[in-house]
């Protein structure tokens, strides 16, 4: 039986969160607890936070500049993974992540388009459940805002079983699609039904951080002693370059010193802070940039106009995760919520070296512009690694992950280097969540989890893994132990031992041709057992 879906509460304005969790800024102490907060050793809340198109440098405790003081307290209270993998784009990472499983068996294996096999319908397959549907039947209230993006269904008169409410959300408030507007977005709803007015002032990074705070508020309120799960899935920083004209000001002129010592700078943190190794290369600047010293001073101011864009996109999405982290404080539920912060995929590096912009549109920032930062800026987002969202090499898979749990991980501020990937998080809420996988939901088999719980990790202790798997766009790559054997489209395998090179700057393939066949044969099997297709793929059944 499908389950009902949920009905629509009132919507939550700026102003209806500032009367519920007042106008301070947050603070990342752990709260007292109070009447109906659920005790050190119980059940724990769960919030699952995901950007963007951000890159794996770009907040301030993998290295970067730019400002987000929340991020670097929970970092700074809790752990951060120094090798958590996505899948190198926003539909199947999105996919896996939701359901465990990788995205092919989900049936998000590229986009939201049906290409006629089951691993690529562009809609969540019924054999998966999602970590919403995992948790309802263990008593924990569910809830989303933000980027669903894992169905081709998105008008409210089309099929609505694929939509957060259908998959176990109890509410929702977010845009069923990939990318538009942070003014005005499109196939924005609440539940099940379309948002159309904004009033004045509307940003969508702010609406989705409030909505959220709100759920929590509302959730306390009508069911103090039961845990929640949110899942809060930003469009920051995704192109458009879309932010608050006071943002922007305070990065205007920080990018004008350019992509080169910008990565030179970060890096250099990045190796204080312990987060990359001395024995890995920095990967030189992409040979689609051009060196920073050679633009001419009007194009500089353009791209220092872009990059200030971008940074204040992540700013504004801390000050929003400040505001949750109040929420749950207020509510004395932060001591016992496990706070997870990830990435879905590398920096962006569509529209070239320069980034596209529509020139019939208004300033860069503004709700009548159209543009992204380009290839040059996504490398320093991906400092220090190779490639970009899209391809499977480190740049394109590696996330940051902030993990903050006071009341069961007693570690502050230390780092986990244990290989974790987004299939990880299901089971991982599973796990702590004392919940139950099913193998059937609602009349269908359900594929069995592929995911590892990273609650091992936690306690700093090796994950039971054998092998990890990426397949996007013919772009293919398997990584067991330390080896990992990658390809770009239409190029040969290559092979690197990440613990000397994770950078991928000296490929082993030739020295190791009995590795390569291993590992290529994994590859082989994985990718026939999880439905993966040549690409570009055709011919399959409508």
């Amino acid at each position: 039986m499908t389950p009902a879906p949920c009905q629509p509460p009132r919507l939550h304005t700026r102003r209806d969160f500032l009367k519920l969790v007042g106008a301070g800024t947050a603070g990342l102490g752990v709260a007292s607890r109070s009447r109906g907060e659920a005790a050190p050793g119980s059940r724990p809340n769960i919030v699952l936070v995901m950007a963007d198109d951000m890159g794996f440098s770009d907040i301030g405790c993998y290295g970067g500049e730019i400002n987000t003081p929340n991020l670097n307290k929970l970092a700074g209270n809790g752990l951060r993974f120094t090798q958590l993998y996505n899948t190198a784009r926003c539909c199947p990472t999105r996919a896996s992540l939701l359901t465990g499983l990788y995205s092919h068996q989900a049936g998000v294996g590229h986009m939201v388009s049906d290409s006629g096999f089951d691993g690529y319908r562009g809609d969540l397959s019924k054999s998966c459940v999602t970590i919403a549907e995992a948790l309802k039947p263990a008593g924990y209230g569910t809830y989303m805002c933000g980027k669903w993006h894992v169905t081709k269904f998105t008008k409210p008169e089309g099929p609505q079983e694929n939509w957060p409410c259908q998959r176990g959300f109890d509410h929702y408030f977010g845009t069923l699609v990939g990318a538009g507007s942070y003014w005005t977005p499109n196939a924005l709803y609440r539940d099940n039904r379309p948002v159309t007015d904004f009033p004045k002032g509307f940003y969508y990074t702010d609406a989705i951080s409030d909505n959220a705070a709100a759920f929590i508020q509302q959730h306390h309120q009508s069911a103090p002693a039961k845990p929640l799960f949110l899942y809060v899935a930003y469009t920051c920083s995704h192109w458009p370059l879309h932010a608050p004209k006071e943002d922007v000001a305070r990065y205007r002129g920080k990018y004008l010193k350019g992509w080169d010592a910008l990565r030179a700078e970060r890096h250099a943190r990045q190796l204080e802070m312990g987060l990359v190794d001395r024995r890995w290369d920095l990967t030189p600047s992409d040979t689609g940039a051009t060196a920073w010293d050679e633009v001419d001073a009007a194009k500089k101011d353009n791209m220092d106009l872009r990059m200030a864009v971008y940074a204040a996109q992540i700013d504004r999405m801390d000050q929003g995760l400040g505001r949750i982290v109040a929420a749950l404080q207020q509510t004395a539920r932060l001591d016992n919520t496990l706070f997870l912060f990830l990435a879905d995929n590398g920096g962006c590096a569509e529209g070239g070296p320069w980034g596209f912009e529509r020139k019939e549109n208004g300033a860069i920032g503004e709700d009548s512009s159209f543009a992204s930062y380009g290839l040059s800026w996504a490398n320093a987002s991906n400092t220090p690694f190779r490639l970009y969202k899209h391809w499977v090499h480190e740049g394109g898979i590696s996330s940051p992950l902030v993990v903050h749990w006071p009341a069961r991980v007693k570690a502050r501020g230390e780092l986990r280097s244990q290989p974790g990937h987004v299939i990880d998080l299901m089971a991982t809420c599973v796990d702590v969540a004392e919940a139950k996988y099913p193998a059937e939901y609602s009349g269908s088999k359900i594929t069995p989890l592929e995911g590892k719980s990273l609650v091992p990790a936690f306690d700093n202790q090796p994950l039971d893994r054998d092998a990890l798997y990426w397949e996007h766009e013919g772009n293919k790559a398997v990584r067991r132990g330390k080896w990992k054997l990658v390809l770009k489209h239409g190029g040969e395998w290559e092979l690197y031992d990440l613990e000397a090179d994770r950078t991928e700057l000296h490929d082993l393939a030739a020295d190791q041709p009995e590795l390569v066949k291993e590992l290529s044969g994994r590859w082989d099997a994985w990718a026939k057992r999880c439905g993966v297709q040549p690409w570009p793929v055709k011919g399959g059944k409508q």
